[in-house]
């Protein structure tokens, strides 16, 4: 695996997402550190003459920014093929909660490690996570061991009559997030920044989400990540509870604003969308989770006409199954189309969620998201010659968003550091690690109730 402070990385194809949406071929990136300092055209490749540092030619490679998932559960990976075919509230109830409840601080470790391997390997370099009530440290450990970009936040829920063992009092809620913000935003030189995580309307007195909303302005950068509108079934429990819909409520308590993040997002009414538009919130789009847990298809071409900002997310393993990034452009693509049009959704446009987009709603459009002089290393490395797709060359957003996979992806820098090279993640032993997981999900069922 190639080290050095600056290096030259050529390229076949290097797509920047930069304000000219400039698709280089046979150019270069000049990193210096965790940055990028340049980024050269063929030409300017040519006019070259002397590099003091590393140079690594990857002539058959597409290098695009790395991926951005914005909704993701860590905490769940064990889970995986143990809550299937089931609408969101059962999901929950009958099987999240008590497998939840049932983590301890080696499960947990085991859970977002396996998380993490699985997300390097499919090239996603930056995510949204959130936790458990419990054993967040260990999230965050292994987040900033493994190198990957991350917004960490423990799940607050002081509300669960379905299953009281994964509850906690209001003010234990606010103390323990508070504390873990103070000890977590903008640690590993700011590679691992805070979002406060109520987990949604139903789980949560009105004071918790004020108060967790309150916290934000204390932290810059800081987001308020939740569930919102993600099925019918919640839908009608929160009317009957709040007596009007989910983001009005928001609204009326005073905590939807340009730093608050909905997940999901499936159900909103007319006014609804114009409250998220008006204040500024996110969109975090969650397609496979949405259709397995049969909670519906967010509109969201509206939401980007109105200019709402949306980005894409895995959500968690036991509702997708899969946290791999081009299943979910794949699919934000594809069920669209019947009902607004083959031309919606086009690939460039759902290749910019999960890039450039997903920058924006975590307010790191200023580093991330693509690549330009300026911004941090956070890169990945394809090779599409494993695609058998001899139009490669014709539409490059095509290939990676319609017949692109994990496959494809041979390395992943982050932050100037290679964190998977030539196929193998070497911040984590992968072997190792499903191992453990294996263990560690035998000893959590025994401890189910």
């Amino acid at each position: 695996m190639p080290g050095s402070p600056r290096t030259l990385l050529k390229a076949g194809t290097i797509v920047t997402m930069d304000l000219g949406r400039r698709v280089l071929r046979g150019g270069a990136l000049v990193l210096n550190d965790s940055t990028i300092e340049a980024v050269c055209n063929a030409d300017e490749l040519r006019a070259l003459r002397e590099f003091d540092g590393k140079v690594i030619d990857e002539p058959r490679s597409t290098i695009i920014p790395g991926f951005i998932q914005t909704h993701i559960h860590l905490c769940q990976t064990l889970f995986r093929g143990l809550a299937d075919d089931l609408d969101l509230i059962k999901w929950l109830t009958l099987k999240i909660y008590p497998l939840e409840a049932a983590h301890n601080a080696s499960s947990m470790r085991a859970s977002s490690l396996s998380g993490i391997a699985e997300l390097l390997r499919s090239g996603t370099t930056t995510i949204m996570d959130m936790g458990s009530v419990g054993y967040e440290e260990e999230i965050a450990s292994a987040i900033e061991e493994t190198g990957i970009r991350a917004f960490i936040g423990k799940a607050m829920m002081d509300v669960n009559d379905s299953y009281p063992p994964l509850r906690e009092s209001t003010a234990d809620a606010v103390r323990s997030t508070l504390h873990q913000a103070e000890a977590w935003h903008g640690k590993a030189d700011g590679r691992l920044l805070y979002a406060v995580a109520p987990r949604f309307v139903l789980s949560c007195t009105d004071p918790l989400l004020r108060e967790a909303y309150a916290m934000t302005r204390n932290f810059p950068g800081m987001l308020l990540h939740t569930h919102a509108a993600e099925s019918r079934r919640e839908m009608d429990a929160v009317q009957k509870r709040c007596g009007m819909s989910n983001v009005e409520f928001f609204d009326s308590i005073g905590i939807l604003r340009s730093n608050t993040c909905l997940a999901h997002c499936i159900w909103l009414n007319e006014k609804e969308i114009a409250l998220v538009k008006e204040h500024g919130a996110k969109v975090l789009h969650c397609p496979s989770s949405n259709l397995k847990l049969g909670s519906g298809i967010a509109n969201i071409p509206e939401y980007l006409r109105r200019g709402i900002s949306v980005s894409l997310g895995a959500d968690g393993a036991p509702c997708n199954n899969r946290l791999d990034m081009f299943e979910e452009m794949r699919l934000a693509a594809l069920i669209q189309k019947p009902d607004h049009g083959p031309a919606a959704m086009d690939a460039q446009t759902v290749f910019e969620l999960a890039t450039l987009g997903g920058a924006r709603v975590l307010g790191l459009q200023r580093s991330c998201g693509s690549l330009e002089p300026g911004k941090k290393a956070d890169l990945v490395v394809l090779d599409c010659s494993r695609v058998w797709n001899p139009a490669t060359e014709e539409d490059v957003y095509s290939t990676i968003v319609y017949s692109g996979s994990p496959e494809n992806v041979r390395s992943v820098m982050i932050d100037g550091r290679w964190v998977r090279w030539d196929g193998t993640t070497v911040t984590l032993d992968e072997p190792g690690v499903a191992e453990t997981a294996r263990r560690e999900l035998q000893l959590l069922r025994t401890r189910v109730h």
